[in-house]
């Protein structure tokens, strides 16, 4: 009695999640929030609809011993990794600063012809909130020209922080990288040139909530600065895909040797 409870209720979580992950793909994509992450939320939607199909008519049991406990062992896998790197993510997810930094470093983000993108603005918007709270404070503005932007984004990010009032001889440009390590390698290489060592300053990263742990332990790869994040605001329907998307960042860039845990 209790499996044919039991059954039917693990079908509808399945159906459930399929939907919901087919849902939220057609959202992330019609908003354009990152390049193709609505494609991790399709093949969500297939996983999920693979375990409804498998979880109906004994169908699981009817596959061989092997192949389920490969199935096992992967999801098994996949689950952990993912959940250390929510850990990791959620760690720095609300890192305030410190006071009175030497640089700030805001990390580059998609330029769109009518300016910066809404993920993008908050980090912007977030330097100008720290600047004219500690206005010795310089900031750099980094990311290179992407083949569907219109300038680059280091340049378009100094434009907009000149907008909202901040002093254009308080703003450094890099506008040469392409990833977030390009971003913070090339950065840092500026202070350096401009410092002669980067050994007693104090740095700031400043980037969305869910990109700090990232940005932070790259750049602690980097230099012997001290080094502390800066979250900016996120869109709450936004962040399961930030999220998702940035757990693959963590892996890539860990394997790449970017990030030392």
């Amino acid at each position: 009695m209790k499996k044919r409870l039991f059954t039917p209720r693990i079908r509808v979580l399945w159906l459930t999640l399929a939907v919901l992950c087919l849902l939220y793909s057609a959202m992330v994509y019609m908003v354009g929030s990152g390049t193709f992450s609505f494609v991790i939320w399709l093949f969500g939607a297939a996983f999920f609809g693979a375990c409804f199909f498998f979880a109906g008519k004994g169908r699981w049991m009817k596959v061989p011993s092997g192949l389920r406990i490969a199935a096992y062992s992967l999801i098994g896998v996949a689950t952990v990794i993912f959940l250390v790197c929510q850990i990791a993510i959620l760690s720095h997810f609300f890192d305030k600063g410190e006071k009175n930094l030497d640089y700030v470093i805001v990390l580059g983000a998609q330029m769109r012809d009518s300016g910066p993108s809404v993920i993008y603005r908050y980090r912007l918007q977030k330097a100008k909130e720290y600047m004219l709270e500690n206005p010795e404070t310089i900031c750099i503005t980094t990311g290179g020209q992407g083949s569907n932007e219109s300038v680059s984004e280091g340049e378009g990010g100094a434009e907009y922080l000149v907008s909202l009032g901040v002093l254009d001889s308080r703003i450094m440009v890099e506008h040469e990288s392409m990833t977030t390590p390009e971003n913070l390698i090339n950065a840092l290489d500026m202070i350096k040139q401009e410092n002669g060592s980067t050994e007693d300053l104090r740095i700031g990263i400043i980037t969305n909530g869910f990109h700090v742990f990232r940005g932070v332990r790259i750049a602690k790869g980097l230099t012997d600065a001290h080094i502390c994040g800066i979250a900016a605001y996120m869109q709450p329907q936004y962040i399961p895909n930030n999220m998702v998307r940035e757990t693959f960042g963590i892996i890539r860039d860990f394997l790449a040797g970017g990030i030392k845990l």
